[in-house]
């Protein structure tokens, strides 16, 4: 057994190289006509594109060759008027069809009229007499022929069409397509295509590089051919650089410009223009798709020969543990009885602690109920608190409203005193809506928010902190800019944190030689900046990093609870901006709140 298996180990090499020879041919044979299918439709493609081309200006020759003044003008070709109305009309028919040229030319080969009359490379006076299309058109026939053009060197398809009078050939009209168009669409693409003439030598091509090269060795004969017609001017003829060859029924070409690459070769003869439409694809990807599809193909045969040994690795080793599975029986059998005795213990000491686990866990329970029930009397606590010290600011100016408004009656100054009422009536109002407000502090609220003018919420700020601004002897700057500032929030709490932030800027400056407050507002891009500058001693690093906390505060104790900044920081975040603290390069800290700029159609809502 052991023998036998090293001899296939042995052949295995051997197998191997000819899967690999034997592999790599038919993959690339298979790839290869896969690759041919791909590159006949774009042959197909090609030709259709070029016939289509070609076929729309088939027919306009013989209809020029029919009007009136181009018949009387190869009778008379003297007669200057009709010189000139023939170069105008074959101008303007050039003009619309989006031909190359079109002329006129008489039975010995002179051109008397022309749509490039008036350019620099006209036509008119050269003599066509030796090109093909003319000769055949002079015998009466439809005729074609594509050539470089010896006067303007400019490449096209002629179409020749005999203009006959009175049943006579008189002349011959000439119409030049322009081919570049067409060539310009075959560059860049993923094949490469190019025409060529019956001497093997390429017209057109997305290669400007191969054109006027012969694919065909360039004999005598078809130079002389090539020369007598005059189809390519002056243009240097040179042999293309290739080598042809065959792999399973496909032809090949190596061509050697700046790298040597191979191509896939397709061609297709057209009769009616009497050239050959080649396309050539490259088979550098067909050849690589091979190695891959042969290497992988090795990769799994080596995974099968792995396979077997592990399998017949693994089966020798079955056999020892056989063995030693039977010699070990006995000696399990003998353990088995002695853990089960031990398996009894420790069941019982088990169902023990399975009873103690269920008593904690009903202790657990019972004090998670209780932490849920504290949790919810501090909740309570901390919104007491939170109305206590948001109800401060408004009852104290309320207070001072009341005062003022007793002292005004007594004076006999009762619509003064009205006035103070209706504004203890609105802070009143303003109480309830915080009062609100300040029940959704520790979740977002359900209220929608809406577009809120800086300037009126500013205005209703104002009116609150100045009883607090007068008590501390400080003087509030306030500079909202030229243009009105309409910001996605909620005016109450967008008030509510003015009116913290103002408050706190109050007590930072009392007792200063400086009181001032700066409240500036401007817009940055897509959003409002609000910023609150006292000129106090600023914020200390450490306090910067707690200063949002909730309940903290650097008051004395009854001056504060530590909830103002809190909320006022999840009042803007609620509102989809933020609020931040830094100090002022010059001293005194800065409250810095932005908030989003509303949208036109609801700007106009709150204007």
């Amino acid at each position: 057994m052991k023998y036998r298996f090293l001899l296939v180990l042995s052949l295995l090499p051997i197998a191997a190289t000819m899967v690999a020879v034997q592999g790599t041919a038919l993959a690339t044979r298979s790839y290869m006509q896969e690759a041919s299918a791909q590159a006949n439709t774009a042959l197909r493609l090609a030709v259709s594109a070029l016939s289509g081309h070609l076929n729309r200006y088939q027919a306009l020759p013989a209809l020029i060759a029919d009007h009136d003044d181009v018949k009387e003008l190869v009778t008379r070709p003297r007669d200057r008027r009709l010189r000139a109305a023939v170069n105008d009309y074959l101008k303007e028919i050039n003009g619309l069809l989006r031909s190359s040229d079109i002329y006129v030319i008489t039975p010995d080969g002179d051109t008397i009229a022309a749509s490039n009359y008036d350019g620099p490379a006209s036509f008119i006076g050269e003599n066509f007499s030796y090109r093909p299309y003319f000769q055949d058109a002079l015998r009466g026939e439809q005729s074609r022929f594509y050539a470089l053009g010896t006067t303007s060197l400019k490449r096209g398809y002629y179409f020749g069409s005999p203009v006959r009078v009175g049943g006579e050939i008189r002349g011959v009209i000439v119409f030049k397509v322009d081919i570049e168009t067409i060539e310009a669409s075959w560059r860049g693409g993923e094949y490469r295509i190019f025409v060529s003439d019956p001497e093997g030598i390429i017209f057109m091509s997305g290669n400007p590089e191969w054109l006027y090269a012969g694919i065909l060795p360039l004999t005598p004969d078809r130079l002389a051919r090539t020369e007598a017609s005059r189809r390519y001017a002056n243009a240097v003829l040179h042999p293309l650089p290739a080598a042809r060859s065959v792999l399973s029924g496909h032809r090949l070409m190596t061509i050697n410009t700046g790298g040597e690459r191979e191509y896939l070769v397709l061609s297709h003869y057209m009769p009616e223009a009497d050239w050959t439409v080649n396309v050539l694809t490259d088979t550098a990807s067909v050849r690589t798709q091979a190695l891959t599809t042969v290497a992988a193909a090795m990769l799994f045969l080596c995974l099968a020969g792995l396979a077997v040994a592990i399998i017949v690795q693994r089966r020798t080793r079955l056999r020892e543990r056989i063995l030693m599975q039977e010699q070990a029986q006995e000696e399990l059998e003998r353990r088995v009885e002695e853990r089960t005795a031990d398996l009894a213990r420790v069941n019982v000491r088990i169902e023990a602690e399975v009873a103690e686990r269920r008593l904690t866990e009903q202790q657990l329970r019972q004090t998670q109920a209780d932490l849920i029930q504290a949790g919810k009397l501090a909740g309570l606590g901390q919104m007491s608190a939170a109305l206590s010290h948001e109800f401060n600011q408004p009852l104290a100016a309320a207070k001072t409203y009341a005062d003022s408004a007793a002292l005004l009656i007594e004076r006999g100054r009762t619509a003064e005193a009205s006035d103070n009422v209706r504004r203890i009536s609105s802070l009143i109002d303003r109480m309830a809506s915080i009062s609100r407000h300040l029940r959704n502090f520790a979740r977002k609220p359900n209220e929608k928010l809406g577009a809120v003018r800086v300037e009126e919420v500013m205005r209703d700020t104002v009116e609150i902190v100045a009883a607090r601004l007068k008590a501390a002897g400080a003087t509030l700057d306030i500079d909202l800019g030229a243009e009105p500032l309409i910001v996605q929030a909620g005016s109450v709490r967008l008030q509510q944190v003015l009116v913290n932030v103002i408050s706190n800027a109050a007590d930072a400056v009392e007792g200063l030689d400086d009181r001032r407050i700066s409240v500036e507002a401007r817009r940055e891009d897509e959003r409002a900046v609000l910023t609150v500058r006292d000129h106090g001693p600023g914020v200390a690093a450490a306090i910067a990093e707690r200063i949002f906390d909730p309940f903290y505060t650097t008051k004395g104790v009854g001056k504060g609870l530590g909830l103002g900044l809190s909320i006022s920081y999840n009042i803007v975040k609620d509102f989809g901006g933020s609020l931040a603290v830094s100090n002022h390069p010059e001293g005194g800290a800065v409250f810095r709140i932005e908030l989003l700029i509303t949208d036109p159609a609801e700007r106009e809502a709150a204007e």
